[in-house]
């Protein structure tokens, strides 16, 4: 018997992203990602939420826990430290458009009923997702996109990506095709991870200060 080829087994959201209709003909599509396998275990696909004119975009990797079960990005622990942070720095929250990489929650489970525990998606997986994160730019247009993580640092620049390297300065790319301005830092959820929490929270608002000075 042969089986046939699924649509996932491509290995690319292309076929799935709409040519026009801006962000809600956008969000409406990614309902229905087959673009690799990680649909099947998530309970959903998380789109981008924020201002479709936004100066800023924020990228991280892919849903939490609590971003997969309300269908909305950074609505979890993480999200409401990066608001926090956000805030410090002078870039008001509401005025940013945030996303992931990756559009699907990639957790790792002992049994049913218990934690599902976050996994890092590949390269091949967050390549998979690249068409949404490259149409979410270009409708966006963003003057500034702040890398949350060394994941989201990996899809947008590369695996040779490492954000200790270069987290709070200033980065020219090419990215999609579109000059990009990039400011790379940390995942607000390695601050909840970090040992010194608290440190590690100052140097998180660093560098955004460095974003809010790039679109000064």
């Amino acid at each position: 018997m042969v089986r046939t080829k699924a649509p996932e087994d491509g290995y690319t959201a292309e076929p799935f992203v709409p040519e026009r209709g801006g962000l809600t003909a956008l969000r409406r599509a990614a309902v229905d990602c087959r673009g690799c396998p990680l649909h099947r275990d998530a309970t959903q696909t998380v789109f981008g939420a924020g201002n479709k004119d936004a100066r800023v975009m924020l990228v991280g990797e892919q849903p939490g826990d609590q971003e997969d079960r309300q269908g909305k990005p950074f609505v979890g622990p993480a999200g409401k430290l990066l608001d926090r942070a956000l805030t410090e720095a002078g870039i008001d929250p509401s005025e940013a458009y945030v996303t992931n990489a990756v559009k699907h929650f990639k957790f790792t489970q002992a049994e049913p009923r218990k934690r599902r525990i976050h996994k890092a998606p590949t390269l091949r997986e967050m390549t998979a997702c690249g068409p949404w994160l490259a149409a979410e730019l270009a409708v966006v247009e963003p003057e500034l996109i702040v890398v949350l993580g060394a994941t989201a640092g990996k899809a947008l620049l590369g695996s040779s990506f490492r954000v200790t390297q270069v987290r709070g300065t200033v980065l020219e790319e090419e990215i999609h095709g579109r000059a990009e301005r990039l400011v790379p830092t940390v995942h607000p959820s390695a601050v909840l991870r970090a040992d010194d929490r608290e440190a590690a929270y100052r140097g998180l608002v660093s560098d955004l200060d460095v974003a809010a000075r790039a679109l000064s």
